[in-house]
C-alpha cells in the first residue's frame, strides 16, 4: 500500500484528527475549508474567476478591422466582393470628371 492510499483512508475517517487534517489540506490548496451551502459556493466561484478586465475575450472583443478592410478591398479589386458605398463614390468621381470639376491631386511633402 502506498502512502497516498493510507492518507486517503485516513481522511475518510470521521475522527477529529482526520477532520482537522482535511481542513488544513483544503486551506493549503486554496479550497473551501469547511463545507458550505450552494449560495456561498457561488461567491467562492466568483472570486476564483479571473477579473473581467483581464479576460482576453472581453478586452480584445472587436475583430481585426484593418486586416478585414484590406481583405475586402483586395476582393473588390478581384471582382469577388461588391462594396456599394465604394461603387457610389467611384461613380461620383466619374460624374465630376465628366462635368469637368475634378479636384486637383494633393502632393505629399517629401
Amino acid at each position: 500500500m502506498t502512502k497516498y492510499v493510507k492518507y486517503a483512508d485516513l481522511v475518510k475517517q470521521t475522527t477529529e484528527y482526520a477532520r482537522r487534517m482535511n481542513r488544513l489540506s483544503n486551506r493549503i490548496f486554496g479550497e473551501v475549508v469547511r463545507p458550505t451551502n450552494s449560495k456561498s459556493m457561488k461567491v467562492v466561484q466568483l472570486y476564483k474567476e479571473e477579473p473581467i478586465n483581464l479576460r482576453k475575450d472581453v478586452h480584445a472583443y472587436y475583430p481585426r478591422h484593418i486586416e478585414t478592410g484590406k481583405l475586402m478591398m483586395k476582393l473588390r479589386y478581384y471582382g469577388l466582393y461588391r462594396d456599394e458605398h465604394e461603387d457610389f463614390k467611384d461613380e461620383m468621381k466619374r460624374m465630376r470628371a465628366l462635368r469637368g470639376k475634378v479636384k486637383p491631386e494633393r502632393k505629399l511633402k517629401s
